[in-house]
């Protein structure tokens, strides 16, 4: 019977949340920020995204593309790294596999993070969007792989970028670190 109990309880137990701790610097935001993952709707992505962070491919990403009213685009492991030729920025990913999409029925309202692809909505890999304001017509489209749930004052303050593809002119800012947080 304890044998029963103690499995019942491990059933009943919440799942364990994974967080990205977010440290940001440059012209418009300095600060961090914290990503509960949703390792129940994309469960795929979540375990792509920290895979990437824990081994500090994260580290020193710009947020290549930013939309005022929009979102904030980064993430691009590949092209997107301070100190590369940003021309390329938003074109790569990594070395892993592109993940198969894992929509939900979540919106895309302020503060959730989506996973970036191309038009193949099954090639996302590394790039990942942060929404300023709600975007219902990316419901079902995108796959939703977290929200933020501190510091959106920082994603507020990233730089913005310009023209219809709010490409960062200049220097843009980074995602100085990224640390997997487990509880």
């Amino acid at each position: 019977m304890l044998r029963l109990a103690a499995v019942l309880a491990l059933v009943a137990a919440p799942a364990l949340a994974t967080e990205l701790k977010i440290e940001v610097e440059g012209e418009g935001a300095n600060g961090s920020f914290t990503i509960r993952l949703r390792d129940d709707v994309a469960p795929n992505h979540a375990a792509r995204l920290v895979e990437l962070a824990r081994s500090g491919a994260y580290d020193g990403v710009a947020f290549h593309r930013v939309i005022d009213g929009f979102m904030a685009q980064t993430g691009d492991v590949q092209y997107g790294r301070l100190g590369g030729d940003m021309r390329m920025a938003g074109r790569g990913g990594s070395d892993l596999p592109n993940l198969k999409a894992e929509f939900s029925d979540i919106p895309f309202e302020r503060g959730t993070v989506g996973m970036a692809r191309a038009r193949d909505p099954n090639s996302a890999n590394s790039q990942f969007f942060i929404m300023f304001a709600p975007a219902p017509h990316l419901n079902g489209q995108y796959t939703v792989v977290g929200e933020v749930i501190e510091g959106m004052e920082v994603v507020d303050a990233i730089k913005r970028g310009t023209g219809r593809n709010g490409a960062v002119i200049g220097r843009p800012d980074v995602m100085k670190k990224v640390t997997v947080i487990e509880d």
